[in-house]
């Protein structure tokens, strides 16, 4: 026993030796690989601003990017590359910009701010040139801050007005016997329409022609002011189908001349003053972030804290607004003697309506315990984005951000019908009171069961309501006669006195700072970014599988199914949730 005892212990201990060597051995390789030299911008350099990257509020990182030292994996936030920009005006080693415009992923808000950013860029008399192949109408918008527009001879530039178009799949339900029992309030609230409709209510068709007639009247007037083009004409162009060639949009003076890549590369070398023959240093963001120091340091702090995405109550992801993780960074916030005031950037289409609260709630005890609170809102700040915003000391929005969606909904599916009828599926069981089991989805509600469904909607777009006219000092009879689930652009909710300003995340700031009578101050930003590591062991699996799933079902196609999934996980649980995803060209 004793020998056993021995070779057990000295196994054991060769086991734990053999681990840390192992664990040493590894933080070596990982550190040695995630090491690199900071990126130093050579003379003559152009500062490359792809729209095709999807600019996020927060720095989209690549783990094995990082662990490669590749900085240009990385995607900056949006603000950050707003900063970017600005601080490439005034270094001497970047001579211009070089805009990529083959397609925009960012949505309509955060446009206005790339474009806003790249048009003060241009007061520094460096040159911007945008390129594309072919250029989708969000591209071109802007594209238009650009001293020249190039594109393919070939390629294209689409000008035909914008369109926007909801699938519905209440006939798919009704095919599978599935019934869909929903409770809303508010007559535009339009999130359920897709699963209770075959077609746009007449509601909705009102609030969506305008909100997207304000959208298109933006690109007009936009182009209109950098082009030269008055803007009846621009949308004469669109109705007549008038561009259907790179060659039209030279001849209607949308751009400037059709280029081939090479051509356009020689202008830029020429712009340089180098040989025909010279490398051009093109710096993508990534690698400026990484040459350069963004950060202002001082004692005093504003806390910019990020909120985007769909609200879920609990813990959320990456891509999620949690209010377990936004009620204590709030908090956080609040509490710290260091912080002078906070910047809530929202851009969320809403989702739980418990979680909405709880995180109002963390705005709400700034604002009575005296720290400036500002919001600035994104491409969305509806529905439960609006509610977690609506109590802040002031409110900014872009003039195209889509915001207020004051409604409310829940659904509780009864797919008795599918079980029974499409898989030979039953269900029965016993209980100890009426409505244990109220809200299954084995079985339809009972008339009772609507009713308390029904009230539950009413009391929280009740309370909504109470929210947003407190917050904003508005009459209810007012609040309630611009909610009823209506979204609203930036401009016009200004106009309603939803929001106080019309601006973007650094005038948001600069209101902060006043507020706080800040003169030196140093921006913390939250959520803090994990480490590459923590990025790899704890989202890497999760990417690459949504990526996978992606590419099989296309961006349509995974819409669709996101959105499904959504539903799936939302059932019975009372939602304040702006439209559901609508496909916009």
């Amino acid at each position: 026993m004793r020998s056993f005892l021995k070779i057990f212990f000295a196994s054991f201990l060769a086991l734990v030796v053999f681990s840390a060597i192992v664990f040493f051995v590894l933080s070596a390789i990982i550190g040695g690989l995630a090491s690199h030299e900071k990126t130093l911008v050579e003379t003559k350099s152009i500062l490359v601003v792809d729209l095709s990257k999807d600019f996020r509020e927060q720095e989209m990182s690549n783990p094995i990017s990082d662990f490669r030292g590749d900085v240009e994996g990385n995607v900056p936030g949006l603000y950050t590359v707003v900063r970017l920009i600005k601080k490439a005006a005034t270094d001497s080693s970047i001579k211009g910009i070089y805009l990529l415009a083959n397609s925009n992923s960012n949505g309509f808000a955060s446009s206005e701010e790339l474009r806003n950013a790249l048009l003060t860029f241009k007061k520094s008399g460096k040159f911007i040139i945008a390129y594309g192949d072919y250029f989708t109408q969000k591209s071109y918008y802007v594209s238009t801050a650009a001293d020249k527009i190039y594109c393919n001879p070939k390629g294209g530039l689409d000008w035909r007005g914008f369109s926007a178009q909801l699938y519905f799949i209440k006939n798919a339900l009704k095919k599978l016997e599935i019934e869909a029992q929903v409770f809303y309030d508010g007559k535009f609230k339009s999130a359920t329409e897709p699963i209770r409709e075959v077609k746009m209510t007449e509601a909705n068709k009102i609030q969506t022609n305008d909100w997207l007639g304000s959208l298109y009247a933006g690109l007009l007037q936009k182009t209109s002011e950098t082009r030269g083009v008055d803007t009846a004409l621009l949308h004469q162009y669109a109705n007549q189908y008038t561009i259907r060639t790179a060659a039209d949009a030279v001849n209607y003076k949308l751009i400037d001349a059709v280029k081939y890549d090479d051509e356009v590369k020689d202008e830029l070398r020429h712009y340089l003053k180098i040989g025909k023959d010279d490398l051009i240093n093109f710096v993508t963001l990534g690698s400026y972030l990484d040459a350069v120091t963004l950060t202002r340091y001082a004692s005093d702090k504003i806390a910019v804290i990020y909120a985007e995405g769909d609200i879920v109550y609990g813990k959320g992801d990456q891509v999620q607004i949690g209010s377990d993780d936004y009620r204590a960074l709030i908090r956080k916030a609040r509490t710290d003697k260091s912080v002078k005031a906070i910047v809530l950037r929202v851009n969320s289409p809403g989702g739980s309506s418990i979680a909405s609260e709880i995180i109002w709630r963390e705005v709400a005890l700034c604002r009575k315990e005296g720290k400036p609170i500002v919001v600035s809102m994104g491409d969305y700040a509806a529905s439960g984005g609006y509610y977690i915003s609506c109590d802040a000391d002031s409110i900014f929005a872009q003039p195209n951000t889509l915001t207020g969606s004051i409604g409310v909904f829940s659904i509780v599916p009864n797919m008795q019908g599918f079980f029974s009828n499409k898989l030979g599926v039953n269900f029965d069981g016993v209980k100890t009171s009426p409505y244990a089991d109220a809200g299954s989805i084995t079985r339809p509600l009972t008339e009772a069961e609507k009713r308390f469904f029904q009230n539950d909607v009413d009391s929280i777009y009740s309370d909504f309501k109470s929210r947003v006219a407190n917050g904003r000092k508005l009459d209810p009879a007012v609040v309630d006669s611009i909610a009823q689930g209506r979204v609203w652009t930036g401009q016009r909710a200004l106009a309603l006195g939803l929001v106080d300003r019309l601006g973007n995340i650094e005038d948001a700031v600069a209101c902060a700072a006043r507020m706080a009578k800040l003169k030196e101050y140093t921006l913390r930003e939250y959520p803090e970014p994990k480490s590459a590591l923590d990025l790899l062991f704890s989202n890497y699996k999760k990417y690459t599988q949504a990526e996978t799933v992606k590419n099989e079902l296309g961006e349509e196609g995974w819409k669709l199914y996101s959105r499904m999934k959504q539903i799936r996980e939302d059932f019975g649980k009372p939602q304040t949730r702006m439209p559901f995803d609508m496909k916009i060209e």
